[in-house]
């Protein structure tokens, strides 16, 4: 999952500002039943279903919409933005949500609900469990793949994950320090990384800072690994206890395929365990 941070309030004036924008640019696209792509209502022209249109508010849900199917995705905020919660909406953001079937948000995103309604959007608004662990991908990109009526996609792509998430994974526990699963802390929001290295996770921390009573107690337990969340890291978290730190990246890319988290994370892990056990040498 991400992080949760404070949330900076949105003003309600600038949101009704920027909603007069948005409104003026969504009504100058024609008519009400049908836009320029031929969509309209639930089919378009000539009956045939139509593609959904879906807001995301990053690339994490906007990956895990294309991995369901969704074709038509439209992400707010810039991926260049780690905290999407102290991001604020511009005008044309509004206007995206005003013509979407589905807008996507995450929990710790509360101001989704706000752009929704300041819009005036009809868009059904689907909160998704932002978690990269493998089960609970598949079962996201299943349960969106069957609201977006993409179920087909959505399995297809299920088969391709499986199989790359299991050659990552076999890769990366074929480096294993001496051949043992290696032990491990883990940030809070990226044990979905240890599992797929097949470690063993003797702790976890965040996602408020590590107190010193934590610090000692995880440095008692002499992890190899320390998987840190890179999007909201505080620097080395086990300093002097000899425990390699890897960052950890959660958000994919501005092309919103999610496997490249999962090579980028074991090609990180491998590197760090091939450095651990060339040191327990």
């Amino acid at each position: 999952m991400a992080p949760r941070t404070r949330v900076r309030s949105t003003s309600l004036l600038a949101l009704s500002t920027a909603l007069g924008l948005a409104l003026a640019l969504v009504t100058g696209c024609g008519d009400s039943d049908t836009d320029e792509s031929g969509r309209g209502g639930d089919t378009a022209k000539g009956g045939a279903p139509s593609r959904p249109t879906v807001v995301v508010t990053t690339t994490w849900e906007g990956a895990f919409a294309k991995a369901a199917g969704a074709q038509d995705v439209k992400v707010i905020v810039p991926q260049s933005v780690h905290h999407a919660p102290d991001y604020d909406p511009k005008p044309s953001d509004l206007a995206a949500v005003a013509g979407a079937d589905f807008v996507l948000y995450a929990p710790f995103e509360p101001y989704a609900a706000k752009i929704k309604e300041a819009a005036g959007s009809k868009a059904e608004l689907v909160e998704v469990n932002l978690d990269n662990d493998a089960d609970k991908v598949k079962a996201e990109v299943a349960r969106l793949g069957a609201l977006f009526g993409t179920q087909a996609a959505a399995a297809k792509w299920t088969a391709d994950f499986d199989a790359e998430y299991g050659r990552v994974a076999k890769d990366v526990r074929a480096a294993w320090p001496g051949g043992k699963s290696p032990a491990v802390v883990s940030q809070v929001f990226t044990a979905w990384s240890a599992k797929l290295a097949g470690a063993t996770t003797v702790g976890t921390y965040g996602p408020e800072a590590v107190t010193p009573a934590q610090l000692a107690d995880l440095s008692a337990k002499k992890p190899v690994l320390v998987l840190d969340n890179a999007h909201m890291s505080t620097g080395t978290v086990l300093p002097d206890s000899g425990a390699r730190q890897v960052g950890i990246v959660n958000y994919p890319g501005n092309d919103l395929d999610l496997l490249p988290v999962y090579r980028n994370a074991g090609a990180e892990l491998k590197k760090a365990m091939g450095k651990a056990g060339g040191s327990a040498g």
